[in-house]
């Protein structure tokens, strides 16, 4: 994909880039494929906003994706590549042989008209799934399996991939996209090659309107609220925090903290843990 800007012919369009869209090649998707969730805007089963910031946004329709690549040993043909509003990646429209058709994420360079296979004895090809224990060292792969049929649950955002690096045992050792580097069970799918649409960090949305069309409502600094409202509110003028550190509006510690429970069963697993995230955009001490 590419990129494209803007004149600066409004104050909405001085910054604006968007994809160009260029590797769509069917605007409708598959009628067959399609399903209407229910968006919960941030609620609970009992109205209650659980989820602050969540509201409005663009009506959609979801697309049922394979995840799972569980059709072994029966080729399909890519029929078209797809725009999907739940996700930043792009999909592809498979036609099997055996006529089903099934969207899976669209790896980068998968073109219109070429074949791909799921199976223990598929081509180590792109768009292709295989059990981590048949994939090489050093493979990109993404769409990958943390529990045995269950389907894809990680490495699946636009332009991520993981590599494997090693092989020992019942597990085979993955470098993660967040830089974790994590053992997975051999008998685990994943897919061949790095999701596309990669150039989508490039993106600028340039108009809060942008944001809201995506169903995110505004977010407002805990310093600029009042004492009632947050934990860093009040004061005369810019007043600093007035604790140790700074705290989410029902008093836990915020920025930094880690969460991940102690005691998660998965921990075993992981050989090095991801690198610490940044704070940009968080407003430093005044947050």
């Amino acid at each position: 994909m590419g990129i494209r800007s803007y004149r600066p012919y409004t104050p909405g369009t001085r910054e604006r880039t968007v994809s160009d869209f260029t590797e769509i090649t069917r605007n409708e998707p598959e009628k067959s494929l399609t399903r209407s969730v229910h968006r919960a805007k941030g609620r609970n089963n009992r109205g209650v906003i659980t989820c602050r910031h969540r509201g409005g946004g663009h009506k959609r329709l979801y697309r049922v994706i394979d995840f799972q690549r569980n059709k072994h040993n029966i080729p399909a043909k890519v029929a078209s590549i797809e725009y999907d509003p739940n996700r930043n990646a792009r999909i592809a429209l498979l036609h099997y042989q055996d006529g089903e058709k099934r969207y899976i994420l669209h790896p980068a360079n998968l073109a219109v008209g070429s074949t791909v296979i799921s199976g223990p004895d598929a081509d180590l090809e792109i768009g292709n799934a295989l059990p981590l224990s048949n994939i090489p060292l050093g493979t990109q792969v993404h769409n990958v399996e943390l529990i045995p049929g269950r389907g894809g649950q990680i490495v699946r955002a636009a332009g991520t991939s993981a590599q494997l690096v090693a092989k020992e045992g019942n597990y085979v050792t993955l470098k993660l996209p967040s830089s974790e580097v994590r053992m997975i069970r051999r008998e685990c799918y994943a897919t061949i090659g790095q999701v596309g649409n990669a150039d989508i960090r490039n993106v600028t949305l340039g108009k809060a309107g942008r944001k809201r069309w995506s169903g995110r409502r505004p977010e407002v600094r805990g310093s600029v609220m009042n004492p009632v409202d947050h934990p860093h509110g009040g004061g005369e003028g810019r007043a600093p925090i007035g604790r140790s550190g700074p705290v989410t509006p029902w008093g836990k510690p915020a920025l930094g903290l880690k969460t991940r429970k102690k005691k998660k069963a998965s921990n075993a697993l992981i050989v090095r843990r991801r690198r610490r995230a940044s704070k940009r955009g968080r407003g430093g001490r005044n947050a």
